[in-house]
């Protein structure tokens, strides 16, 4: 069994990530850290996965 005609069709194709796109997210991600208390020099050194998971709780970085 296909899928069908469907899903082959142009607008019903979910967009694929562009790197431009996810670079931007990174670096509106680094700029939330650094206006939520965090110095530029940590951030810089963080990586995406670690910029992530401190945004995930940011009630928590504002009260340290």
């Amino acid at each position: 069994m296909s899928t069908g005609r469907k899903y082959q069709k142009k607008p019903m194709t979910r967009p694929r990530k562009s790197g431009l796109e996810r670079r931007r997210r990174s670096r509106l991600q680094r700029a939330r850290l650094i206006t939520l208390g965090i110095s530029e020099g940590v951030v810089a050194k963080m990586n995406q996965k670690e910029v992530r998971t401190l945004l995930r709780r940011p009630a928590q970085l504002a009260a340290v």
